[in-house]
């Protein structure tokens, strides 16, 4: 999983082209620490489709809030640079996070 700073956001995601999923996380948050595994399985799954990144919020705080990330875990799909969905705290499940995938596969 690519990880994202806030030198490489732009490139890596608003300028790209396709589907990007960003896991929102931070080291504090237990239920993004618990999502994480499942996020990079879902990576070796549905990896040839979607480009899976993620960004530590506590290391790029100001980007965190420029793309409307207030609360965590936040799981958010771009499509050509434009946030298109996300789930985000209670929704971000595994269950939630996978129906979101396959929305845009």
């Amino acid at each position: 999983m690519l990880e994202l700073t806030k030198e490489n956001f732009e490139e890596e995601v608003l300028k790209a082209e396709g589907y990007v999923l960003v896991d929102f996380w931070s080291d504090g948050c237990e239920p993004c620490k618990a999502l994480m595994p499942h996020i990079h399985g879902f990576e070796e799954v549905y990896g040839d489709k979607i480009k899976f990144c993620s960004l530590n919020t506590m290391k790029a705080r100001r980007l965190a809030i420029s793309q409307k990330v207030m609360g965590l875990p936040v799981i958010a799909i771009y499509k050509d640079g434009e946030k298109i969905d996300e789930r985000v705290k209670e929704d971000a499940t595994v269950e939630g996070v996978e129906e979101m995938i396959k929305k845009y596969i």
